[in-house]
């Protein structure tokens, strides 16, 4: 039995090949192998201030006083960020601070706690 590689989808390991097509039968999803790695290519890697990689769920630090758009309080230097989810666009941290609320930064002004 040839070896075929694991859903993409499902990570169903009975995969079949179908013509230049790789199926699962569990979930129908159906790819090409230049598919899964142009998509695992695809994902854009955000580091912090000083060259971090960072994750979904890590801990990060303002390093710059930061104005709120809205508002005339600022974002003091030092605040500690938990539990970051990375978004695609601009800002691209999405995050809850605490006394602010829900707010979008640029990776660019923190670094990894």
């Amino acid at each position: 039995m040839s070896d075929f590689p694991n859903c993409p989808k499902c990570h169903s390991e009975y995969t079949y090949e179908d013509g230049n097509l790789f199926v699962c039968p569990e979930c129908a999803y159906e790819w090409t192998l230049e598919s899964v790695t142009e998509s695992s290519e695809d994902k854009k890697i955000v580091k912090d201030a000083n060259g971090n990689v960072l994750n979904d769920g890590d801990s990060v630090t303002v390093i710059k006083d930061l104005k709120v758009k809205g508002s005339s309080s600022v974002l003091k230097i030092g605040t500690k960020i938990k539990n970051i989810r990375l978004v695609d666009g601009d800002h691209n941290i999405d995050c809850k601070i605490d006394g602010f609320g829900a707010m979008k930064l640029k990776s660019e002004f923190v670094k990894k706690v």
